[in-house]
């Protein structure tokens, strides 16, 4: 009996939360708009849990075994201001500078012990209740482990002078009323483990509160709306005999121009509205790690892949002849032809667009479309080589008279002397697209098909294994350049079989490039959709299930191994005994529910990755979308293997995840965040191109500290999220 392996269809690209989004003070202006065409796809979650969970949470200790958590508490040692109830604290900029520096170097709550109260339980969302407690009604409460530090500006404006990890007081409070109070925000219907846009809220309900601002009068006044929330959440958890620990508000006296001036390490924004690079902003760094991936590299002679260069910069002028594709692309071949066949001038540039990758449909795609495509590359191959096609080329002059047998030349008109025009000289040609790769893929492609004579599935796997270009296309590519390789492939100068000059190129013959397409078509290109796995490090590959199933595709992306992560591929029979039992990994029992944990497989994971690294061969990790179990095995390898912060290394695996926004949920992210305390740090090496290995994991002193905190994680991730939410 044989089974027969099918690739599950792709969810529809849609968010995955289904609650309300709260709305966040905008990014610094200065931040680059997010990569297009990515999307962020729907993670099923798997039954509602069934079971009690094997081993209770552990008990969260008394507040007097938490007090080393913070600085700030107790806080008898800052000056008080009392009014009824209600304290204020002072403190100035080295107090709030030591503060922080001191809650990152302190272990963070076992995720047991907070969730699922960061998912989000409020009393009214009757899905989230009965997905969650079921396991256990108790865990509604807020967590009494918790005691964090929200810094907030006073005015609420992050575009300038911020600090790290500073919010805004309209994204935890609501003011306006008799009395501030903090805002509600558990989404109340609808479900979802990916709130993320809920925890900064949510973390300012269980920290440490400081306010900061040039202006006196409204830090003291924002100062006492604080206390005064804070009083109203603690009587109405003590009303409900629910334990919480005291949290207090401070206003810093110092200002902002005194943490420019003395601790630079914790200005994120500065005064004149600046990213100052101290604080790492997840914006760049995905761009930073996006640039990384996809920097320009020569794919043919003469022409290059890569990303769209800034207007008027150095890499731009560098190229002869740029190629954009996007959506507003048109099909152009003879503006290159005008351009090879006239006036030779070196000193200019051209800049001409193309369609983009999925742009053009099947089947609506006509002759004229595809003669466009095949014309374009064509040219592009004369103006790379410098060179003419033969019927561009000056007629030969006829040779000269011979003398007869008695000596004499015959009388002839004298023909008039010509001169051979000189051979123009190659151009330097770049395909872009703003992220490198989505966009160009089916220029690319087509292209180095036509320039190769490799066939179209040859070509594309050349450029990803050789030419180390990360590609995506969509389904109507594959289809298209399926149907045009026969005339790609005979159009193909390499196939000249003289290298002598004088001899003229002989193409292939359409027929025998038909032939020669069918019975050269790969096994693993039959119903290849056109993405390939994501290729993460040398040795590792993101995934998901569909490309699990296709053995043919990982042989030939050079992948040995195969790490399924709560998902199980279907292979046909005798592809396990082929592949290798002792080449696949399974990771049992995990969905992407927010409730089961990951952290306890890691140390069998990685193990599994590095054997495969040792011996020379890659692992596809995958999971059933290859964005949240899967994604969060790769992170953790990363973080180990480059010796990076969580956040930087979510940052990395998310740029390299290609046109698929990962998405950990929660609880995964909030894992790795505490698996990174027990990673050794390791010192940066100096003095490579700005992108060290370890960065952010030392803090010179030696010593663990995290990077960022929780909730400003959660933040960013929310902030990078929020413009592909459809």
């Amino acid at each position: 009996m044989t089974t027969i392996a099918l690739s599950r269809p792709v969810a529809p690209h849609r968010p995955t939360s289904l609650t309300p989004t709260l709305t966040l003070d905008n990014h610094p202006s200065q931040c680059p708009a997010p990569v297009p065409n990515k999307h962020i796809p729907v993670c099923p979650p798997g039954p509602i849990p069934q079971e009690e969970p094997t081993t209770p949470p552990p008990s969260p200790g008394k507040e007097e075994d938490q007090l080393n958590r913070s600085l700030l508490y107790p806080p008898d040692k800052y000056a008080c201001v009392a009014m009824g109830r209600l304290s204020l604290y002072k403190v100035d900029a080295d107090d709030v500078a030591a503060a922080l520096d001191h809650i990152a170097r302190q272990p963070l709550p076992d995720p047991s012990q907070v969730f699922p109260w960061l998912h989000g339980l409020h009393p009214s969302n009757a899905i989230q209740q009965a997905f969650f407690m079921a396991r256990k009604r108790a865990l509604r409460r807020t967590p009494p482990c918790l005691r964090g530090i929200t810094v907030v500006k006073a005015d609420g404006d992050l575009n300038v002078s911020r600090l790290k990890g500073a919010i805004s007081p309209l994204e935890f409070l609501q003011l306006g009323g008799a009395v501030a109070e903090f805002l509600d925000v558990d989404p109340k219907e609808g479900f979802s483990v990916r709130n993320f846009q809920i925890q900064a809220a949510k973390s300012a309900m269980t920290s440490d509160i400081i306010v900061y601002g040039d202006d006196d009068v409204a830090v003291r006044k924002l100062g006492w709306d604080i206390a005064a929330a804070q009083q109203r959440w603690r009587d109405r958890h003590e009303a409900l005999r629910h334990h919480l620990p005291r949290y207090n508000t401070f206003v810093c006296v110092s200002p902002f121009a005194e943490f420019e001036a003395k601790h630079p390490e914790i200005v994120s924004v500065n005064s004149g509205g600046l990213l100052t690079g101290q604080v790492l902003d997840f914006f760049h760094q995905e761009r930073r790690e996006m640039y990384e991936m996809t920097q320009a590299s020569e794919i043919s002679h003469n022409v290059w892949l890569g990303p769209t260069p800034d207007s008027g910069s150095e890499e731009e002028q560098a190229y002869d002849i740029l190629i954009e594709c996007n959506d507003l692309g048109r099909l152009n071949p003879t503006a290159l032809q005008t351009i090879a066949e006239g006036p030779d001038d070196e000193t200019k540039q051209y800049h001409l667009d193309f369609p983009s990758s999925g742009s053009i449909l099947a089947p609506t795609w006509s002759h004229a479309e595809a003669d466009g495509i095949l014309d374009t590359c064509k040219w592009l191959y004369h103006l790379a080589h410098g060179t003419r096609p033969p019927a561009s080329q000056p007629e030969q002059q006829p040779e000269p008279p011979q003398p007869d047998s008695d000596g004499d030349i015959p009388m002839t008109s004298t023909p008039t002397p010509s001169t051979t025009p000189t051979p123009p000289h190659p151009r330097k040609i770049l395909l872009h697209c703003n992220d490198g790769y989505t966009e160009t893929t089916l220029l690319a492609v087509a292209y180095h098909s036509l320039a190769t004579g490799l066939p179209v599935p040859r070509a594309w796997l050349a450029l990803h294994t050789t030419q180390h270009r990360n590609l995506f296309a969509y389904p109507s590519d594959v289809g298209l350049l399926s149907a045009i390789a026969p005339r790609l492939l005979a159009a193909s100068p390499s196939h000249s079989p003289s290298s002598s000059d004088s001899t003229p190129p002989m193409m292939m013959n359409l027929v025998e490039a038909a032939r020669v397409v069918t019975q050269d078509e790969p096994r693993w290109f039959t119903g290849f959709d056109g993405s390939f796995p994501s290729r993460v490090l040398p040795y590792m590959y993101l995934g998901n299930l569909g490309h699990a199933n296709n053995s043919d595709l990982l042989r030939a992306l050079g992948i040995g191994q195969i790490l399924s992560v709560g998902e199980t591929a279907m292979w046909r029979d005798g592809e396990l005994e082929a592949w290798g039992e002792e080449n696949v990994c399974l990771v049992k029992g995990v969905q992407d529910n927010g409730i089961d944990p990951l952290t306890e497989e890691f140390g069998r994971c990685l193990e599994f990755i590095d054997r495969g690294r040792r011996a020379n061969t890659a692992t596809l990790v995958h999971c059933r979308v290859g964005v949240s179990r899967s994604a969060t095995i790769c992170i953790a390898e990363v973080m180990r293997s480059l010796g990076m912060s969580f956040p930087r290394a979510y940052c990395f695996v998310r740029a390299r995840r290609l046109n698929v926004i990962i998405q950990p949920h929660l609880r995964f992210a909030y894992e790795l965040l505490k698996w990174e305390e027990g990673l050794p740090p390791r010192t940066p090496p100096g003095g490579d191109n700005g992108k060290k290995e370890g960065e952010g994991r030392e803090d010179g002193g030696g010593g663990f500290k995290r990077e960022l905190e929780w909730a400003e994680i959660a933040r960013e991730v929310a902030l990078m999220n929020r413009p592909y939410a459809r």
